[in-house]
């Protein structure tokens, strides 16, 4: 048994460590957090100070013993976990649990898994920090109380079922996106008309080109950039001015959690977990630096990496020292920017990994590179028949420097409609220019674009929202409530006007164009929007960005020790209950009902509203004889603005497509999506397949093709009882209505021979005593 034993949070980080330490360690992992709140009664004791009520989790009572087990036996423990105030409350969980004094036990931190750093580490050990431990301590029982005093409001107040829930940090996250929605639907578009001409001149090797100059600003009707080109009819076009000025690029700073997200998104399409579950895997290999932080900096050792990197790949023209400094002067804990712990390799094998992994190497090069340098030429062009100048611009790259390896990638927000500057041709002053063609090209104004997964966390950042190890589980839980999608929105024709003017000759022409395509945005649901409407309406200071940003702040001083944790707490949780207490009691109950028009056939009113299984379009009321009639809304549509036409279009369904084996065959939209009913059966319809246009030429193979698979799994049906037994791919069960039902394992060989009375039995008894679900592996870091 070795005498010392070493306890990290992950084991694949467990064996690289193992390694490193050699045979007088013994190096486990404890699966991230052991200890949580205990779940009923909130888990904390308010009246004593907010005293937290700790319990192990079923899921980690296995591994708790067997660590009390190797601790007994070993002559010192050592707590290793991650450098975060996560992993320092981890490390105080386990000194807690084991029994460990936390005025003598042994604690070290590196921020990359490489020997001299993990050999440093164990040279240098310190002891527990209670300012880190009680600063995530206080946001988990912070967070807890918000979402266990809040989600009953919700459930009482506006709830079509009772699984909503909020939470501090996700509802103004999903407040940001619900306002950017808004602003999205009352943006009212304008149009311009932008001018451009194109001139032809020699090149330095004599070829003729063309090359663009812009027109003098925007005009605001096509009439008057029709009046515009008529003045340019006949003109002489002469160079009256040449600028060259040198200009320069800077590289950006090497990776924090937050830009990595944001510039994996752009370059590699990644999703903000993917990012982080792939960089995890990055570090507990040695291959990176610890992937949660905020800070810029690069330690010594890595600058004199870089340098040697730089010099002997690019040159030492290429290299030139730089030290960022952080934005946010709360920086946490993690004292390095993320990168490659060894500089030399520039790539990895994990193929899985390899496409982030160069991301961090490049990124981190460039930062220590020199800057691009520039020469930026503008020309004024003077027009003969009237007083305007057009302006041609170019730029020629005189010397590469960081951009040899690494551009960094821009926003839809920075984008604007701007082109990239091309080289222009050797242009002399007075030079008389020929004209190819002027255009004048209408153009519209934009709204800012949805919110991408990695833009958000870029503007939670900027508001002081969130910490590195929040972002990720934020934009995650969000959608898993139901409040915000992620989804693809397609684009709509759109007519735009080109005024030409070539030859002295005008011409007019209407082109169609794309527009409002968008990929992998965050779109709120009707459920976000309510629950947002509601939580701002009676919650104000906690739907509040600068209230928020404050509360993070609070954390940092607690970290510092500037600030004691329960005390925050006090501050925080007072006139917080006395607001949700007044609400409970005075708050009237959300119907999130909008009012379109009244149905032309019958009379009756048209409603959008919330229903239990979601948004929904409904023709009457409750009231009437007869019962209301409903229509679930597309994915596309939203209460707030579906149009009166839109709704009773969705009243098409169920459709009768026609015959199919001498039985009808309806479409129609359920609770589980859209499908098709043929003879007493229902068929899922593919997504491709919309139900309001679908036909029977391509629904009509499907019910064949799944009635087939249906025939091959189908073991015994008891028509009278509807009970089924099935083949599944875990063994043999009995399906009734949606409900499945395991057979035991003394009946799955003759599930064949089962008579209906043990069938009854089977589901009877599974009905009475469920079987315990299996808890979900716990992640690493709360959420």
């Amino acid at each position: 048994m070795a005498k010392n034993l070493v306890i990290v949070e992950s084991p694949a980080k467990a064996k690289t460590i193992e390694k490193i330490l050699g045979k007088d360690f013994e190096v486990k992992s404890c699966f991230g957090h052991i200890r949580d709140l205990e779940k009923d009664d909130m888990g904390i004791d308010i009246k004593n100070n907010f005293k937290p009520k700790y319990i192990i989790p079923e899921d980690k009572e296995k591994v708790v013993k067997e660590l009390k087990k190797v601790a007994k036996d070993s002559d010192e423990v050592w707590l290793a976990t991650d450098e975060d105030r996560e992993g320092e409350a981890i490390s105080w969980h386990l000194a807690e649990v084991l029994g460990l004094d936390p005025k003598t036990t042994k604690r070290i931190v590196f921020h990359e898994i490489t020997k001299p750093a993990i050999e440093r580490a164990v040279r240098e050990p310190r002891l527990l920090d209670m300012n880190l431990v009680n600063a995530q301590q206080a946001r988990r029982i912070l967070d807890r109380i918000v979402g266990f005093e809040l989600s009953p409001v919700l459930w009482r107040k506006m709830s079509m079922r009772n699984s909503l829930s909020a939470g501090r940090v996700q509802s103004v996250a999903v407040r940001l996106i619900v306002e950017r929605e808004r602003e999205i639907n009352s943006f009212a578009t304008t149009s311009s008309f932008k001018v451009e001409a194109f001139f032809l001149a020699k090149d330095i090797q004599g070829r003729t080109i063309t090359f663009k100059a812009e027109g003098p600003g925007r005009f605001k009707t096509a009439e008057d950039a029709e009046t515009f080109l008529q003045q340019c009819v006949g003109a002489a076009y002469t160079v009256k001015d040449i600028t060259v000025k040198p200009g320069k690029k800077s590289p950006a700073a090497p990776f924090t959690t937050s830009t990595l997200q944001q510039e994996a998104s752009r370059k590699l399409g990644y999703s903000v977990s993917k990012t982080m579950l792939l960089a995890q895997k990055l570090y507990e290999s040695g291959q990176i630096t610890y992937m949660r932080t905020d800070s810029v900096n690069l330690s010594e050792t890595a600058m004199g990496e870089i340098s040697k990197a730089i010099n002997t790949n690019y040159g030492e023209r290429y290299f030139q020292s730089r030290k960022y400094k952080n934005k946010n002067e709360n920086a946490q804990e993690a004292h390095e920017a993320i990168r490659p712990t060894y500089m030399e390799n520039s790539t990895v094998d994990d193929s899985d990994l390899k496409r982030l992994y160069e991301l961090i190497w490049k990124r981190t090069i460039a930062s220590q590179m020199a800057d691009a340098e520039l020469e930026k030429t503008i020309a004024k062009i003077g027009i003969s028949t009237n007083n305007e100048e057009l302006t041609a611009s170019g730029e020629v790259l005189k010397f590469d420097g960081f951009l040899k390896v690494y551009m960094e990638g821009r926003d839809e927000e920075d984008e604007g409609d701007e082109e990239q500057e091309g080289v222009l041709p050797p242009l002399t002053v007075k030079q008389t220019l020929d004209l190819k063609e002027m255009k004048a090209t209408e153009r519209f104004t934009r709204a800012a674009p949805r919110y991408t997964e990695a833009s958000l966390v870029k503007k939670l950042e900027e508001l002081g929202i969130g910490r590195p190890s929040t972002y990720a589980p934020t934009i995650t839980t969000v959608q898993k409530r139901g409040y915000v999608e992620k989804r693809d929105k397609e684009g709509v024709k759109r007519d735009f006007r080109i005024l030409s003017l070539k030859n002295d000759q005008i011409t007019k022409v209407t082109e169609q164009e794309n527009t409002g395509a968008e990929k992998s945005k965050l779109f709120p649901t009707d459920l976000g929007m309510l629950v947002t409407d509601f939580l701002k309406q009676y919650f104000e200071r906690v739907m509040d960005y600068g209230f928020t940003a404050r509360i993070e702040e609070e954390f940092d001083e607690i970290a510092n020790g500037k600030k004691k944790w329960n005390i925050m707490l006090h501050d925080f949780y007072d006139p917080f209950h006395q607001n949700v207490e007044e609400t409970l009691e005075k708050a009237e109950r959300v119907k999130g009902e909008r009012l379109l028009g009244q149905d032309p056939t019958s009379g009756k009113p048209v409603t959008a509203r919330m229903g239990r299984f979601g948004p929904m379009v409904q023709i009457g009321t409750v009231e009437d004889e007869e019962k209301p009639r409903f229509a679930k809304l597309k994915q596309t549509q939203s209460i707030e603005t579906i149009s009166m036409e839109e709704a009773m279009d969705l009243f098409r369904l169920p459709r009768n497509i026609g015959l199919f084996e001498g039985t009808d065959v309806l479409v129609n939209i359920g609770r589980f999506g859209p499908y098709a009913q043929h003879d007493k059966k229902f068929y899922s319809l593919k997504k491709e397949m919309d139900p309001y246009t679908v036909e029977l030429e391509e629904v009509a193979p499907l019910i064949a093709e799944k009635r087939t698979a249906k025939d091959e799994r189908t073991i015994k049906v008891f028509e009278k009882e509807k009970i089924q037994v099935l083949k599944g791919p875990y063994g043999p069960y009995l399906k009734v209505g949606l409900r499945n039902y395991k057979l035991p394992k003394d009946k799955q060989e003759t599930a064949a021979d089962i008579t209906v009375e043990e069938a009854k039995a089977i589901i009877e008894e599974l009905k009475a005593n469920p079987p315990k679900k299996k808890a979900p592996p716990r992640k690493k870091k709360a959420e």
